[in-house]
């Protein structure tokens, strides 16, 4: 059993479609970001940064944050999704290529284009053309390859889960997706598996899933 400290946000997301993948029975645990549930006593007795998403392992007893660590522990802990040949390398490539640089752009594309337009062109060009070129980089993978690790013989894993939720906010980053044809295939077939409509709408549902 699980709990899971969490919102609806990329990074929450991940670990919510994880877990629902691997059909594990967890607690959802609210963390209203927008209220500042973030910074109550009890939230910052288990967080040392304030930052969704969190979670804790009965079995073990242990709380786990950062949500690509949180992807890598379930992930090992359970088998699946993370390859344990030579691929798993390329794997842990994609999700760090996720946590350093899909994320951090993101987010700022997020915070000039989406909720601040108008503040700082110069900033809003700056992380439009970032995420472009982050844009680029997913199509030119999904050209050659079915999923974004593992080659031709990849199969989905956490580096996808860690991806998708962000290409879900491409109308926050002003793309569209016509002009990413390989990311768009990629994201229609993700969207449609089962697990990740599930764990998209925890711990509620804040709106249809962006196509």
């Amino acid at each position: 059993m699980f709990d899971l400290y969490t919102w609806p946000t990329p990074n929450g997301r991940k670990v919510s479609i994880l877990l629902e993948e691997l059909e594990l029975d967890y607690n959802i645990i609210p963390i209203d970001i927008d209220k500042g549930d973030q910074f109550s006593e009890k939230f910052k007795s288990i967080s040392v940064d304030n930052k969704i998403p969190i979670i804790y392992d009965h079995n073990e007893k242990i709380y786990i944050r950062e949500s690509g660590i949180i992807l890598m522990y379930l992930a090992d802990k359970f088998g699946k999704f993370i390859p344990s040949d030579e691929n798993r390398v390329d794997t842990l490539q994609w999700l760090m290529w996720q946590m350093s640089s899909v994320g951090p752009i993101f987010g700022q594309a997020h915070h000039f284009l989406y909720y601040n337009p108008g503040k700082s062109e110069y900033s809003e060009l700056r992380f439009k053309k970032i995420t472009n070129k982050i844009y680029k980089i997913l199509n030119n993978q999904l050209n050659k390859y079915k999923f974004v690790s593992g080659g031709k013989k990849g199969n989905y894993t956490i580096a996808d889960m860690a991806i998708w939720p962000w290409i879900a906010r491409h109308k926050r980053h002003q793309v569209n997706l016509n002009d990413y044809p390989s990311v768009y295939r990629w994201y229609k077939e993700i969207y449609n598996r089962p697990a990740v409509q599930k764990g998209y709408h925890v711990p509620h549902f804040e709106e249809e899933i962006p196509l």
